[in-house]
């Protein structure tokens, strides 16, 4: 069975990594030509079209994605006449946090409070109704911290809306600012049958807006049951195929839903070494309809992103148990360019390994 991926970043190269050992074969299409995952398979390098995605379907069995915000209209035509996972209702509602936000009030999954805004006069009406601070964002294209400002003053309002919007109209919302607790995700994963499994609840911290690290599971058992819930009513929701991430605030023993990622997920790297099947794989197995694998911990487990450049080679791998992947990447300041993972029995360990890791970084 071959697979057709939109995007050839890590994340893809890991689906790969990962569909190798199955028997599976891959085929990239991506804008870039020195995307990553072109060292392991074929690349086209072209633009997201219907032009580009329906060749690219003709060669393969089923088409998936490694980023969220593949144009959906170019993916409309081939999957008319060819199985394209996960459904592209999830992902055109997950491109635009208003709707992403609507549904997940649909469902009945509690979020931060947030309005609409299209004018800096819709913005005075917001900001008046969910008071300050407040986080002014585009409701499309935000990722690792962009398009997004914090107001935290009537003085801020008028140039955060200036440097958000544009000429053209670019559509924001304003969303309550939560003083959390902690930050966590839980990914799932959803079978063709309509079988659902879930990984353990992570947590995670983002400095400037990109992951830094994960660890899993989290200290928070309690909440595992309903993030399971949440995460459940989603993907049935959709009538979903593949893995799904769900990222959460923890506020006051509470969880409030900050956003959801179609895809693969960068705080599920961790599952590659620390679960029984790693996200990657249960996603192929999903998508191809293959029966699920297990998504049992093996202990504890933590990640480290390496941002601009890999720390030197010796020094990760000296640290017991660490794990390195290096996504064949050209250093560039605020690049996501590798990790490093750490499994232990010991919790206690994993922690102390990681505080190791991150002082590689200065």
């Amino acid at each position: 069975m071959k697979v057709g991926v939109l995007g050839a970043g890590q994340l893809g190269r890991m689906l790969a990594l990962a569909g190798y050992p199955l028997g599976l074969r891959f085929e990239f299409l991506d804008h870039a030509a020195d995307a990553c995952a072109g060292q392991l398979a074929p690349l086209t390098v072209g633009e997201f079209d219907a032009a580009h995605v329906d060749a690219l379907a003709a060669r393969c069995d089923v088409i998936t994605f490694d980023w969220e915000n593949v144009p959906v209209g170019a993916l409309r035509g081939a999957a008319r006449s060819h199985a394209v996972h996960p459904p592209l209702a999830a992902l055109e509602i997950g491109q635009d946090r208003l709707t992403e936000k609507d549904r997940f009030a649909q469902l009945g999954i509690p979020t931060p409070g947030y309005r609409k805004v299209d004018s800096m006069l819709e913005l005075e009406a917001a900001v008046a109704e969910l008071g300050y601070p407040a986080v002014l964002k585009t409701r499309r294209l935000g990722y690792d911290g962009k398009g997004q400002r914090v107001v935290r003053s009537p003085l801020e309002l008028g140039g955060a809306y200036a440097s958000l919007s544009s000429p053209d109209g670019v559509p924001l919302i304003l969303e309550q600012f939560v003083p959390f607790e902690r930050e966590v995700s839980i990914i799932a994963v959803r079978g063709k049958d309509g079988e659902v499994r879930c990984w353990p609840l992570t947590e995670n911290v983002h400095r400037d807006g990109i992951l830094h690290t994960s660890i899993a599971p989290s200290a928070a058992p309690v909440l595992q049951a309903l993030a399971e819930r949440h995460v459940r009513a989603l993907l049935e929701s959709f009538e979903y195929v593949g893995v799904l991430a769900l990222e959460l605030f923890v506020v006051e023993g509470r969880l409030l839903a900050n956003e959801f990622a179609p895809r693969v997920h960068n705080s599920g790297h961790w599952t590659i070494e620390g679960a029984v099947t790693s996200q990657f794989e249960n996603h192929l197995r999903a998508i191809c309809g293959l029966p699920l694998g297990d998504t049992a911990v093996r202990g504890h487990a933590a990640m480290l992103n390496f941002i601009g450049k890999v720390p030197p080679r010796a020094a990760v791998l000296a640290v017991a148990g660490a794990e390195l992947h290096d996504y064949g990447k050209a250093p560039r300041a605020g690049r996501k360019v590798g990790h490093v993972t750490v499994v232990d029995a010991d919790r206690h360990q994993v922690l102390a390994r990681l505080a190791t890791l991150e002082r590689l970084l200065g």
